[in-house]
This record gives structure tokens, C-alpha cells and sequence, in this order.
């Protein structure tokens, strides 16, 4: 712990078990973890935290000028369906297809190209670019498409070559077997679920498959799985460094592209506040990314929240073991009010 933050350390409750990290100008000042089991360097599933180790991908695949933001998926992905759907609405959540008819099975999460093969066969639920509702599983099958398809390699596998092994993170899209045994596990909080929003049931299994189903979120074959959307594993301490690295691996510009607004709106499911970059969320009325209007970054469910303060150069993330549920859950929040007052 750097002197001057202990007012963080304060604040931390770890409960079951929880972390939480912080960087100044890439420097790590705050490395929290606690609870029965973790360790130092315990793993722990961030759900939707995931998009934003994509989008990291995406984005620089857009600055190597690999893909364009306004070209028409089928550009990419030929047998797509829709032409009208264009990469800005995949990571804005603006395709039309924030779920599938019927709802992705499990197998099909396990099998991101057979998950993706019934996409492509999908009609938009409306005119894609009108409507922002939260791709909370097609996201990822939308980009890992676009990565395998322009780079070859699958999105786990860029991810770990070309951003997490160049900064030395603890991350990853597809855990390695040997590490499974240094994951936390997970455990459900009271009235934890899909959404705590009033959504309507039809639209929300569409949109969510069989991710509560049944709770498998500590399953294994799960965690070694790539699941662009929502089975990134890490550490704290790694994402934090991650947002606080952005500059080591994207441009200036590219990054100031990534938080560049594309939607805001409330889920035309859920009626959840959103706002999206490119592929990262931006700041909402929730507040998620603590006080800096202009803090960006991915939360995840169950209470996960990680991202970037551009003026305070400060890079943060919580990870809990146990998940509650949103808009109630305020633990992230009141940690990151605990460190915006040390910078």
C-alpha cells in the first residue's frame, strides 16, 4: 500500500472473498485481497469485465488499420445475414441482436464458431443502429468472429500474445487447466441474477441463454472455455494494470477513440442505463466507474468494476467473489469514492 491511499485499505471488506488494485500513472499504489482462501495471486471470473479485455483487441486492430469501424460486418463475415449491421453497432450494442432465438443453449457458450454459425443465421429483433440493448453474450460471439476472421487467431489467443504476455498480466480468455486450482469460487448473494431491471422474461432468456439457469460459473470447462463476453479470468492487481497500460499498447489517439461515445441510452430490455465507446462502457448516472465523469472502462455482474480515470491517469479494479445484485450492490462504488479522495 503507497502512503497516502490507506483510506482505501479502510474501506475494504473483502466478505467471501474480494481484491482490489489501483495504478497512478502505471504504477501500482493500492493491492487489496482478503477473505477465506484468496491469496495474492487467487484468479477470480469477472463476467461482462471481459468486453473490455476485447475491446482492447478491437481497438487495435482498428489502429493497425485492420478494421473500420463503418464497414458492414459482412466485410468480414460474409455469410452474416444482416447487411445493414455495421462493426460501430457491434460495440456500440446497437446491432438489433443483443440475444438469439431461441436462446443460446450451454453447449453453444462452450463452442464460441457453433454459437457464432446461428448468429450469422439470425434476423435483427429491430432496424440495427436504433435501438442500444445489452449484447450481454452475442457481443463476444460478434468479435470473436472479427478477430479470428481478420487475424487468424481466436480471441483468447490475441489477447494473451499481443496485450497480456507484452505487460506481464494474469489474465486470461480461456484459462490454462494447470491454473484452474487458483480460481476463486463464486458464491451467489441474495436476489442475484440475470438482471434486478424489469425486463421483459422472453427477451431477457434471449438475451441471456442459460447463464442462470442453473450456477456454473465455477464449472471448469467454463473457465477454460472462451467466452469473449463473459469468462475472462485475472487478478485485481492485473486489470488495474491493464487500464493503466492502455498507452503501452494502443496510441493516444486510439485509446481517445475508445471512450469516444457512441450510444447512450437506457436498455430497450432491461431499461438499464448504458453508454458505449468503442467496445468499453462509459460513465452513466449508476456511477459505476466511481466519481470522474469521463471514467470509462467494463463492470461486470455481480458487482465487478474495472477501468480508467483520463484525468487522474488512474487505472482500478474490484473483483468480489460473491455476487449481488445491481443497482443495490455498492461496494465498488464506495471503494473507488474511498481512492478518487487520495488523488
Amino acid at each position: 500500500m503507497t502512503r497516502g491511499f490507506e483510506a482505501v485499505a479502510e474501506e475494504f471488506d473483502p466478505g467471501p472473498g474480494a481484491a482490489f488494485a489501483a495504478t497512478v500513472d502505471g504504477e501500482l499504489v493500492v493491492d487489496l485481497w482478503g477473505g477465506p482462501g484468496w491469496q495474492e495471486d487467487t484468479l477470480c471470473l469477472v463476467f461482462s469485465g471481459t468486453k473490455g479485455f476485447v475491446a482492447a483487441c478491437l481497438l487495435l486492430l482498428v489502429e493497425r488499420g485492420e478494421l473500420e469501424l463503418d464497414a458492414p460486418l459482412v466485410r468480414y463475415w460474409p455469410e452474416f445475414s444482416s447487411r445493414r449491421v455495421l462493426v460501430r453497432h457491434v460495440v456500440s450494442h446497437t446491432t438489433g441482436l443483443p440475444g438469439m432465438r431461441p436462446p443460446p443453449t450451454m453447449e453453444e457458450l462452450l463452442d464460441g464458431e457453433r454459437a457464432a454459425a446461428r448468429l450469422a443465421q439470425q434476423t435483427p429483433f429491430w432496424e440495427p443502429g436504433t435501438r442500444l440493448a445489452y449484447h450481454a453474450l452475442t457481443y463476444g460471439f460478434f468479435a470473436g468472429e472479427l478477430v479470428g476472421r481478420i487475424d487468424g487467431r481466436s480471441v483468447g489467443t490475441f489477447f494473451a500474445e499481443e496485450i497480456a504476455a507484452p505487460l506481464g498480466l494474469d489474465l486470461w480468455i480461456g484459462l490454462p487447466p494447470e491454473l484452474e486450482p487458483r480460481v476463486a469460487r463464486l458464491v451467489r448473494g441474495p436476489g442475484y441474477g440475470a438482471s434486478s431491471y424489469d425486463a421483459d422474461p422472453e427477451l431477457l432468456a434471449a438475451v441471456y441463454g442459460p447463464m442462470f439457469e442453473s450456477f456454473s460459473w465455477n464449472d471448469p470447462a467454463l473457465h477454460a472455455a472462451e467466452i469473449p463476453a463473459a469468462n475472462g479470468i485475472g487478478t485485481a492487481r492485473s486489470i488495474a494494470q491493464l487500464y493503466g497500460s492502455l498507452d503501452r499498447i494502443l496510441k493516444p489517439e486510439t485509446e481517445r477513440l475508445g471512450r469516444s461515445e457512441l450510444s447512450r441510452d437506457r436498455c430497450a430490455i432491461t431499461q438499464r442505463p448504458y453508454a458505449f465507446g468503442v467496445g468499453f462502457e462509459l460513465q452513466t448516472e449508476l456511477g459505476r466507474f466511481g466519481p470522474p465523469p469521463a471514467a470509462f472502462g467494463h463492470t461486470g455482474s455481480g458487482g465487478s468494476t474495472h477501468g480508467y480515470w483520463p484525468e487522474e491517469r488512474v487505472g482500478f479494479s474490484y473483483v468480489p467473489s460473491e455476487l449481488r445484485p445491481e443497482p443495490e450492490d455498492d461496494r465498488g462504488r464506495r471503494m473507488l469514492a474511498a481512492l478518487h479522495a487520495c488523488v
